[in-house]
């Protein structure tokens, strides 16, 4: 099929699509979503054929009001209306149990449980506002590659799969949203992401984090958990903090490939780099990195020259958790040092 890149003035159009069982990917303030009516089983269905997606990977239900999650949520706990009246919209993805037959099996991979998000992206709360109906929302990209920042990354992945894309430039986040589990007796982090463990507990009582390992044949209760992601063709290796850039150059020098080294701009500045080395910047800071690490990824994903890549780590404390948490996991854990 023909995908077609909608401008914001057409929203009508696209919502239109939505109503009809297609796929349209739309922008929220984290990363681009590939939108399916959530009430639709038939267009939920697609949405995990188009990105080659494991069908026990739950999808995120994507909303414009808090009266949208009660329709289906079976409970909502009080802490969880503090949350909301602090963080949506925003980026915290919060699950709750649901009424029994609600949603279908297909969005919540089975479980009795489903997470709920109130994007912070007018263009996106319009769409869903005029589908009259909420919407899932999976990263728009190829399942297990770098999540998409921009239009034309959901192109690259998805062009001739999906019916449409809504095109509101590059997001700001530029990582996916908190994911926290308002199921059990104790709220628990599934993802980190923006909405940080201390900007939470700053609301509510203290929450957990999960350290839990998702078994092979364990159903993740949250995207992310379960299955490699984030990851481009070439090998990617972190960078620790404190590491000597000096080392990582002179590895690079030696490789018969061209390497791709992501770091901040201060770093670059100072490196002289070998012929074979290919810059992307991080900027400056962990909020920069957050928001230009999938893009880097995307670009050296893009040249087959580029073998491997090395990227600067951060502490992995406030935002820096869910910087950390995506590129260990586009990484596969691998650290610099280790197999050199």
């Amino acid at each position: 099929m023909d995908t077609r890149i909608f401008h914001l003035n057409e929203i009508d159009q696209a919502a239109k699509l939505i109503q009809e069982g297609q796929l349209v990917a739309f922008p929220t303030e984290t990363v681009y979503g590939l939108g399916a009516d959530a009430t639709n089983e038939k267009a939920v269905k697609q949405v995990y054929l188009a990105k080659g997606r494991p069908s026990d990977n739950p999808l995120i239900v994507h909303i414009c009001s808090v009266e949208m999650a009660e329709k289906y949520a079976q409970h909502i706990p009080d802490n969880a209306y503090k949350l909301m009246k602090h963080f949506w919209p925003g980026s915290l993805t919060m699950i709750f149990k649901i009424k029994p037959g609600s949603l279908s099996k297909t969005v919540t991979g089975g479980l009795k449980t489903a997470a709920f998000r109130f994007p912070d992206c007018k263009p996106t709360l319009d769409l869903i506002k005029k589908a009259g109906r909420p919407i899932v929302g999976p990263s728009a990209n190829t399942s297990g590659k770098p999540s998409p920042t921009t239009a034309q990354h959901v192109y690259h992945d998805l062009s001739g799969k999906i019916a449409g894309i809504l095109d509101n430039g590059p997001t700001r986040v530029g990582v996916e949203s908190t994911v926290l589990d308002m199921s059990g007796d104790h709220p628990v982090i599934l993802r980190p992401g923006a909405v940080t463990k201390q900007m939470i507990e700053d609301v509510i009582d203290s929450i957990d984090l999960n350290h839990h390992k998702v078994g092979k044949h364990e159903i993740p209760k949250a995207p992310g958990m379960k299955y490699k992601h984030y990851a481009p063709a070439a090998q990617v290796y972190v960078v620790d903090p404190g590491t000597d850039w000096g080392q990582v150059v002179a590895w690079i020098k030696k490789q018969p490939f061209d390497v791709g080294m992501m770091a901040e701009e201060k770093i670059l500045q100072h490196t002289v780099l070998p012929m074979n080395a290919i810059q992307f910047s991080l900027g400056t800071g962990v909020q920069d990195a957050s928001a230009r690490l999938f893009d880097g990824l995307r670009e050296f994903d893009d040249q087959h020259n580029v073998k491997a890549i090395v990227c600067q780590a951060f502490p992995a404390e406030g935002l820096g958790l869910a910087y950390m948490n995506r590129l260990n996991k586009s990484a596969g854990g691998v650290h610099f040092g280790q197999d050199k």
